[in-house]
């Protein structure tokens, strides 16, 4: 009998995990990309000679992909070479200041506490209780959940879970939660951001986000070769496992045949038949009837877009500031930014900067040119010219302002750095308007609001940082091990497989 045909559409890092999964188990898996190789958001961008990591940089919940390969009959550190970062980040403030977040929690103490005093210091060890608390609870019931709703999570939490959230207050907004925390209003900006890595603001996003906070200080890594170097690895993975690789193949349509998922027609012409399709890619492509109107019903129409970003890839010196591998530079007003991008849909007037230096972090500053990354948030509108070549040359004079009068002086010449804006990630990633994150996580609800793995569509299963956990890289792995575990539990409902569930995805043993 031959094995099951599984296509994936989209090289992301959820594709690429479903794909590894299923073809440790035998199934004949074909994953298409329009793009030349591996990685999805995950990308790298070259810069006068350089490879730079210009989508994802922080590397953090290794346990994920410590699960994922040792199902696979490996090691991550067999693997992939990694590196725990003592700091977590470096970040500055406008009108003066800075502070290093460190991931041992004495060290953090102190260095608050030298930064905003001994009460501050004592109230930010309060907040990181409440954030790993937070974490705890929701870890098994809604972070590994298949398939999370609010009904199933109450019963799961029960009354100690239910007590925690309570005490939280999950209707409060993250900004709300962190004012009754911090009396310092910069390190209320400063855990305030962790809502943007859900694309979200955090006058908007849940108080439950807190537990983010505990994510970065259980443990953040560096990837020897950069971000990049993970999506070859689970790609050289799927492949030494059977799975084949189209590049240059862009999906034009899922295709039904009695109403069930039964291949895809690429661009050109060519049709790949299948038993099953995992679609790695944002659920707004679905909906919006851009793969086909009979697979629109597989997701829900999305609703306020996520942060989208406008970046700089630079290989250029520095002088000035000692930078870290991750740092962050914040203005005052901080609330106008998330005004201007989720009200009023422009680029942010004062935006924060995030300037990822590639070549810190490890073996100390680097002489010569520097590999970075620079990133402001901005919404997501590509695709319909509202951003103006003035308002991105405006932007882009605010931010580098705010660097150098935080002391970092970087003048890349124009061979030196490549932009990437919201019309770019649109193009790149079609339906999104640019959307990095799937659907903004404002308010309590909008966690239950991503669909699951499963889709309305028989055979057609859904994996990405656009649907449940959530977005990010670990999370993005998990939705792809949960796709691969709804999958073969589809097979096992019709033919010879049985699923053997484990936390967070499927056994492969």
């Amino acid at each position: 009998m031959s094995a099951d045909r599984v296509v994936v559409v989209g090289a992301g890092i959820a594709g690429l995990t479903s794909a590894l999964l299923l073809a440790q188990r035998g199934l004949q898996v074909t994953v298409v990309d329009a793009a030349s190789e591996p990685g999805g958001k995950i990308r790298r961008v070259m810069v006068d000679g350089a490879p730079i990591d210009s989508g994802p940089t922080v590397f953090t919940m290794k346990w994920i992909f410590d699960g994922i390969l040792d199902a696979v009959g490996t090691r991550l550190d067999r693997e992939l070479v990694t590196r725990p970062l003592p700091l977590l980040a470096r970040h500055f403030w406008e009108e003066g200041g800075e502070l290093d977040l460190f991931a041992d929690p004495a060290a953090a103490f102190d260095a608050v506490a030298r930064f905003a005093g001994l009460a501050e210091a004592q109230r930010f060890r309060t907040f990181c209780a409440q954030a790993r608390e937070v974490y705890d609870t929701l870890e098994g019931p809604f972070i590994r959940s298949a398939s999370p709703t609010m009904t199933r999570m109450v019963g799961d939490l029960g009354l100690r879970g239910l007590s925690v959230l309570s005490r939280l207050g999950p209707m409060k907004s993250l900004w709300n939660s962190l004012g009754h925390h911090f009396k310092d209003p910069r390190l209320q900006q400063l855990f305030g951001r962790y809502a943007t890595y859900c694309g979200s603001s955090p006058w908007e996003a849940p108080a439950t986000l807190m537990l983010i906070a505990q994510v970065e200080m259980d443990g953040v890594w560096s990837v020897d070769g950069g971000m990049h170097a993970l999506a070859q690895m689970m790609a050289r993975l799927a492949r030494e496992r059977g799975a084949q690789f189209r590049w240059g193949a862009r999906c034009e349509r899922i295709e039904l045949t009695g109403g069930r998922a039964s291949g895809v027609l690429l661009e050109g012409g060519e049709r790949l038949p299948a038993d099953r399709v995992v679609f790695n890619g944002d659920i707004a492509a679905l909906a919006s009837g851009l793969l086909g109107d009979p697979v629109r019903r597989a997701a829900p129409a999305v609703g306020q877009r996520s942060l989208s970003a406008l970046t700089w890839s630079i290989h250029a010196p520095t002088e000035g500031l000692a930078l870290d591998r991750h740092n962050v530079f914040f203005r005052s007003d901080y609330r106008s930014e998330f005004s201007d991008i989720f009200e009023a849909g422009r680029l942010p007037r004062r935006p924060t900067v995030y300037v990822c230096a590639q070549d810190r972090g490890q073996d100390g500053p680097q002489a010569g040119a520097q590999r970075l990354l620079c990133l402001v948030n901005a919404p997501a509108i590509g695709g319909r010219g509202l951003i103006t070549p003035e308002a991105m040359a405006e932007c882009e004079s605010t931010t580098f302002s705010l660097l150098h009068r935080c002391g970092l002086a970087l003048s890349p010449q124009p061979h030196q750095v490549v932009r990437t804006s919201p019309e770019d990630f649109d193009r790149l990633f079609p339906a999104t308007g640019g959307a990095l994150y799937g659907q903004a996580t404002h308010g309590w609800m909008s966690a239950f609001a991503r669909s699951p793995s499963t889709s309305p569509v028989p055979g057609l299963f859904l994996a990405g940082g656009s649907v449940h956990p959530g977005p990010g890289v670990p999370m993005a792995a998990m939705s792809g091990q949960l796709a691969a575990a709804a999958l073969m539990g589809s097979l096992a409902s019709t033919s010879r497989w049985r699923p053997v569930a484990t936390s967070g995805g499927m056994s492969m043993r």
